[in-house]
């Protein structure tokens, strides 16, 4: 994809999973990559895999819920590469999700650190790099979201919220900044297979997702971060302020 080549580009949450995966895509396209993540051997094991391929890409452990954590971040990715280009936010807590049940029961604590990660976070990354981006004339940023976040869930109230407002996030950026050259946009991916989905879920579960998509098969990290990729590089140049379905059309919209 053009426009990537050279490119400083920070990952906020790249440890394992969807961002490991854009990581490594985005080192491939030729950007030089900040994998940032609160799992800091994890980080470095995406960034030393990358640099093994012959990709650029350091690692730095951070707490997206954490003014100050996220404040370091970003200056530490200056301070080794002089600027910032683009920003994939994509941390979450999964452990929180696991205990997100209904609005009637859920405890306040699991609540709270959902909206402290998944939205809170990702307004602190975005308004620490803004600025940056700012200083080179624009640039990208893209969000993780989910396609919980239009589909209604009995479960996950914490999760499909906040999903919504990163949506809400990312449109806000554009609509702010996007005259001064700065392009927000926000990825939904429906069930990707994990290693640990492809461990873990029963054969009768993944046929279901199948059955509720319009594909012939579920989805790959590939298959988000090409979009990422994309949403990045120049070839996306045009596109800003969207919510783009990765999901092999489960949601139509």
């Amino acid at each position: 994809m053009d426009g990537l080549k050279g490119k400083v580009v920070l990952i906020a949450g790249a440890a394992t999973g969807l961002g490991a995966d854009s990581a490594h895509r985005l080192a491939r396209e030729g950007a030089r990559v900040v994998v940032g993540d609160i799992d800091a051997e994890g980080a470095e094991r995406t960034a030393a895999s990358i640099r093994a391929t012959g990709g650029e890409a350091t690692a730095a452990q951070f707490d997206i819920s954490d003014d100050d954590s996220v404040r370091a971040l970003v200056a530490s990715t200056v301070d080794g590469y002089g600027g910032l280009d683009a920003v994939h936010i994509n941390a979450g807590d999964m452990s929180a999700v696991t205990k997100d049940s209904d609005v009637v029961s859920i405890d306040l604590d699991v609540w709270d650190r959902t909206v402290a990660v998944n939205l809170r976070g990702h307004m602190l990354v975005t308004r620490h790099t803004v600025p940056l981006l700012l200083e080179r004339g624009g640039g990208a940023i893209v969000y993780t979201s989910s396609i919980a976040s239009f589909t209604g869930d009995p479960q996950r109230p914490a999760y499909s919220a906040t999903k919504a407002g990163i949506n809400a996030l990312a449109r806000h950026v554009a609509s702010r900044w996007g005259r001064e050259g700065i392009r927000a946009n926000a990825v939904t991916p429906g069930l990707i297979l994990t290693d640990e989905i492809r461990e873990g879920a029963p054969p009768d579960l993944l046929a279901g997702m199948l059955a509720r998509t319009r594909s012939t098969r579920l989805g790959e990290a590939a298959d988000v971060s090409s979009m990422v990729a994309y949403l990045m590089s120049d070839d996306g140049s045009w596109i800003n302020g969207q919510v783009v379905n990765v999901d092999g059309g489960t949601v139509l919209r």
